[in-house]
């Protein structure tokens, strides 16, 4: 999934929730590669979705294996590289949920 997603970066997804095209969601193919994977979801397509890789140099999505089963779509990434190390993964998932850190209002002179 690279340049969406790459090597370390930490991923929060949702079991069962919608999927839309577009989405990048956790999946496994129906024929031939037993392994979970994150790709991108293309279309709906006979009970399961089409999935796209977004480096198209390295294949392993719809085209070569077919329809997939969606086991859960991405809802927050987490770019360790990007990011240096700030946050981490108990921020992501505090962001993700919604959870705002208590501020203490500054000392006044």
């Amino acid at each position: 999934m690279t340049p969406t997603l790459r090597d370390g970066d930490i991923v929060l997804v949702r079991y069962g929730a919608a999927v839309r095209p577009g989405d990048v969601v956790l999946a496994r193919f129906r024929g031939g590669l037993d392994v979970l994977v994150l790709k991108r979801a293309v279309r709906a397509q006979d009970g399961g979705w089409m999935l796209a890789s977004d480096n198209a140099r390295a294949g392993s999505d719809s085209a070569q294996y077919g329809v997939a089963e969606v086991q859960a779509r991405v809802c927050w990434v987490w770019h360790r590289r990007l990011r240096g190390g700030r946050g981490g993964p108990r921020t992501l998932v505090q962001r993700a949920l919604g959870h705002r850190p208590h501020r203490q209002p500054p000392d006044r002179l």
